[in-house]
């Protein structure tokens, strides 16, 4: 390991010399204990600060909006000169260090990486590839942050290894970005993936180039159909906006991983988008696969140039809140759902589906209730894939600003068209040429001028942001709805339900493990207010034994028993919790849960309009 180290220094100093003169930070990265997750990381800081300084550790990453604890897996942290001799560094946080003042011009840190997750956050390291997110990986000099930086992949001829990045390639196995933000923002996956690519002329008539790389057990014929695929929906979100963006270096590239014991994750970037998806293949999943694709790609305009003025610029410090989350992740939620129907591969039945959840999680939850949705976005930052290990209450004070703000672009679509003859087409090309083509970061407000400058109607726009984004009012689904010829009706009308015993909230771990043979069914999470279980007092902590004089042994029998009984019956409920046993009584309520279903499934004659409605809606728009 020493052996290898050091003629890791040794290539680096070959290098080293530009470095210098531009001050670039420097990094190699070796992988010779790849079987045991583990990377070898040296950090070469040229004319460093004249003083003692920090390096440090992110505990955030692009993309996401909750803390993370990358610092858990960095260790064997040292210092050195050029010449090899040890420099004091001082460890002031799990995540800081600070290089004492006594230093020579360039100092070197060496660190070891351990990475064993593969998403769209984190690293993972195996022969089988290395997928670097770069905050999770690489530390880095607060301060220095506009200085250029390089990367040195090493053993990639050990492993058969090429990279996949949308970094700057400057020749061999060197890359480099033009500063912190930029190199943040560049996942990086070194395996043995298959790509295809082609070439899409912009309005401009410039060329900008489309990758897709798979890191798969596909072969490339595979990979070459659902390029083809891709390349399909990629013309459609084009369409959108009227444009690509100008991507830096004329590329774009997708980082696909697909294998059955990754961590499901999209992760937008601004040339480029990691994707890991927990399949055992491409093959026979394509469309299944193409959500995440539409998503993800959306993000190139939106968020990632029309970009908030609330993550401008990120701080890879602590936890990013955002009120315009609502229209960053929702609209683009919408989109990328919407424009799997425009391409072709979704149908208007199977899109009724997504539809319906998108109206319930604004008509049908506590919190959208309550809580508009800016403020449904500032709670990402403990909601996005956060840390904490303790049980909270989102059932209660928490509904998506995903699908909250997807059905707000759902009603605004609607009513754009019923309304004024315009588009949601329209709104977003208005705030990609107003915003995100100049990257001139937005405010709520902003978005709100926006508004009234595409319909010509301020009054409208101050209605609609003070009602249903600042305010917590809901738009007349039903009617909006119907006008392309889509019911908005109750899912299951008549039907007695009492809410569930084991709802969406995180648990924490105190709620994962059961002892072997324990009785009863446990409820896990907080129950949701209006439901018949909360009305009846039953909670988090409580063990269901018995529903109607029968032993519960898990939820489905609970279900089964409910399914019985009519709207206004009453269940007993027998139950245990730490200050004893007890009873409760659940009087039964109809299920309040939504479905869209077209006209034409619900036997109901669709006329002309609403024909021409639905057509100018979901028909593609690739010219």
């Amino acid at each position: 390991m020493k052996k290898i180290l050091l003629l890791s220094v040794i290539s680096l100093f070959v290098s080293v010399a530009f470095a210098q003169t531009e001050k670039a930070i420097y990094y190699s990265v070796s992988f010779a204990n790849a079987a045991h997750h583990e990377a070898e990381i040296v950090m070469t800081i040229p004319q460093a600060p004249g003083h003692a300084f920090l390096v440090r550790v992110s505990r955030s990453s692009a993309g996401r909006y909750a803390t993370h604890e990358f610092g858990k897996n960095i260790y064997n942290v040292n210092a050195v000169g050029v010449d090899g001799k040890a420099i004091p560094l001082k460890q002031t946080e799990g995540d800081v260090y600070e290089v004492s003042a006594d230093h020579p011009e360039t100092v070197i840190i060496h660190y070891t990486l351990f990475a064993n997750w593969t998403d769209g956050t984190y690293a993972s390291i195996d022969p089988s590839h290395a997928h670097l997110n770069m905050p999770a990986a690489f530390m880095w000099v607060p301060g220095l942050e506009n200085r250029p930086v390089r990367f040195e992949f090493n053993d990639l001829d050990k492993y058969g290894w090429k990279v996949a990045t949308q970094l700057k390639h400057e020749g061999e196995n060197v890359y480099s970005a033009p500063g912190l933000q930029y190199m943040m923002d560049s996942p990086t996956e070194l395996s043995k993936f298959n790509e295809t690519s082609w070439d899409v002329v912009n309005t401009d008539g410039k060329k900008e180039k489309i990758n897709l790389t798979v890191h798969s057990d596909d072969a490339q014929p595979v990979i070459d159909n659902f390029g083809k695929m891709v390349q399909k929906m990629v013309l459609e979100e084009k369409a959108v906006f009227g444009e690509l963006p100008a991507y830096d270096f004329g590329e774009y590239t997708f980082l696909d991983d697909v294998y059955p014991t990754t961590s499901g994750d999209g992760m937008e970037h601004r040339n480029s988008t990691c994707i890991v998806q927990p399949i055992d293949k491409v093959q026979g999943n394509e469309v299944r696969l193409l959500s995440t694709f539409a998503h993800e790609y959306f993000h190139s305009w939106n968020v990632k140039r029309i970009r908030p003025k609330s993550l401008e610029p990120f701080n890879f410090e602590h936890a990013n809140i955002s009120s315009e989350l609502w229209f960053a992740e929702g609209f683009t939620q919408y989109y990328g759902e919407m424009l799997l129907v425009r391409s072709g591969f979704h149908t208007i039945d199977e899109y009724t589906h997504t539809i319906g959840g998108l109206v319930n999680s604004v008509l049908n939850t506590p919190a959208a209730a309550k809580y508009p949705p800016t403020q449904m976005s500032r709670y990402a930052v403990f909601a996005d894939a956060g840390v904490s290990i303790d049980p909270n209450n989102d059932n209660n004070v928490f509904t998506s600003y995903y699908f909250y703000g997807g059905a707000t672009a759902l009603a605004l679509d609607l009513r754009l068209r019923s309304e004024f003859n315009l588009t949601l087409d329209d709104y977003m090309r208005t705030v990609w040429l107003d915003r995100g083509k100049i990257m001139k970061p937005y405010t709520v407000p902003d978005l709100q001028s926006d508004l009234a400058k595409v319909t010509k109607n301020p009054k409208f726009a101050a209605d609609f942001f003070n009602r249903y984004i600042y305010g917590v009012e809901k738009n007349n689904y039903e009617a909006l709805l119907a006008k392309a010829g889509l019911i908005l009706r109750k899912a299951q009308p008549g039907k007695a339900w009492a809410g569930s015993l084991t709802g969406g909230g995180r648990r924490g771990r105190s709620g994962q493990a059961r002892t072997s043979g324990e009785e009863g069914v446990p409820i896990l999470t907080s129950t949701v207010i209006g439901t018949p279980v909360y009305k009846a007092g039953l909670d988090a902590g409580d063990v269901i034994l018995k529903a109607d004089g029968k032993e519960i042994k898990d939820e489905q029998g609970f279900i089964d028993i409910v399914a019985a009984k009519n709207i206004g019956d009453k269940v007993t409920v027998s139950y245990k919790n730490r200050t004893g046993a007890h009873e409760a009584t659940v009087t039964l309520e109809e299920n309040p849960t939504l479905e869209v279903v077209t006209y034409e499934k619900a036997g109901k004659e669709l006329t002309k309009d609403q024909q021409a409605f639905r057509t100018n809606w979901l028909s593609s728009k690739i010219q």
